[in-house]
């Protein structure tokens, strides 16, 4: 298949993945009224088109946190993206690696961070949530650093797991012992080139970053379970002194969508922060994170690096983004789709494509770099 859009792995991902996999990850919380928005709201930005600007040099370069990227997109972190192709986030950092861009390993990846830091060729980011097992978190960062990650990114809108009714209906959640697990596995059968080349050879009993503390024999129930049963209702901006202890290097806050929040950041010393709502999959209802991020920009924008991430399908989307007031965009479904669709090949396509739209929307909005991406570009409604 010629694959023209991100719409195009998601088609592609769906066939060929288990359907508990798939509904996993294209899944939100509740009934999806967030999940939509972000992908609606960013799509009824108006772009200014302008014209006979001299667009003959584009520059898609930028830099974060001291690291040059060839585009200002970096790979979200996803839990269990080692799921959706064999030992999925070593074929996701050498996608990134290849397109000059930062990849995020989430804390509840299949593959360890060890084995990632194997497969690239570039430094990496680290996604950590906040943990009742600090003893856990203390390692994790220690782990992180050894690795050569240059950033974390610090997860804090987990306090606990929102509902996601698709997870309940499809098996992967609310499914425990023999009947769950023979329910996934017949969905499975029902996927063979995926059961043959994930399934049993991707060594998915393998718990990734968690395996020293629930052992090799554990299986994805155990590991989901263990996640679940750390996340820390009882966290408050105070812990990121805990953080700040055992991290020297850039730390970025994932999962803001307020302001003040945004302020609190600043204040306490982070070095940058994500605009996001988790795509839709905690607090359903939520504004999202295309509307939340000009207010944010507007108040810590000079003090922090600001990323955004939410319903990003296309270059038009990361462009709008960067309009809004971001610095950088993060993708994080879009790049599992392409990882389910056609492995590493697939994301590296995936990144072609959101280029050569950057591109064409740059060119045509009469901007010649990032630094004139601005809410100039943007049509006054």
């Amino acid at each position: 298949m010629t694959f023209t859009c991100v719409a195009d792995f998601r088609e592609v991902a769906r066939r060929r993945l288990p359907h508990f996999f798939f509904e996993y990850i294209d899944g939100g919380s509740y009934g999806e009224v967030t999940l939509r928005r972000n992908v609606d709201d960013l799509g009824v930005i108006a772009l200014r088109q302008r014209v006979l600007r001299d667009v003959s040099q584009i520059d898609l370069s930028t830099e974060l946190f001291g690291q040059s990227m060839a585009l200002p997109v970096a790979l979200a972190p996803v839990g269990l993206a080692g799921m959706y192709a064999r030992r999925g986030e070593c074929q996701g950092v050498r996608a990134a690696n290849k397109a000059d861009i930062p990849f995020t390993l989430s804390t509840v990846s299949l593959c360890p961070i060890e084995e990632v830091a194997a497969a690239a060729s570039k430094p990496f980011w680290f996604q950590l949530y906040m943990l009742r097992d600090r003893g856990f978190m203390r390692d994790m960062m220690v782990r992180a650093r050894e690795a050569g990650c240059t950033a974390l990114v610090f997860t804090v809108d987990l306090p606990i797991a929102g509902s996601r009714y698709r997870d309940y209906r499809s098996g992967f959640a609310g499914a425990p012992g023999l009947g769950g697990q023979l329910r996934r596995f017949a969905q499975a059968a029902m996927r063979p080139r995926w059961a043959w080349d994930v399934g049993l050879w991707g060594r998915p009993h393998h718990l990734g970053n968690v395996a020293p503390v629930l052992g090799d024999n554990s299986g994805i129930e155990d590991f989901l379970g263990w996640i679940g049963s750390n996340f820390d209702p009882a966290v408050t901006w105070g812990d990121l002194d805990f953080i700040r202890s055992e991290w020297t290097g850039p730390l970025v806050i994932k999962g803001v969508l307020d302001a003040d929040d945004a302020r609190e950041a600043a204040a306490l010393g982070a070095d940058g922060i994500v605009v996001s709502n988790h795509g839709g999959r905690q607090l359903d209802g939520t504004i999202s994170s295309a509307r939340a991020l000009p207010r944010i920009a507007d108040a810590v924008g000079d003090r922090l690096t600001v990323l955004a991430d939410g319903g990003v399908r296309s270059g038009l989307d990361v462009l709008r983004m960067l309009a809004l007031g971001a610095n950088g965009v993060m993708l994080g479904r879009a790049w599992v789709y392409a990882l389910g669709a056609a492995g590493e090949a697939g994301v590296s396509r995936m990144l072609e494509l959101i280029e050569g739209e950057m591109r064409v929307a740059m060119m045509l909005t009469g901007t010649r770099s990032l630094s004139e991406v601005n809410q100039n570009i943007l049509e006054r409604t």
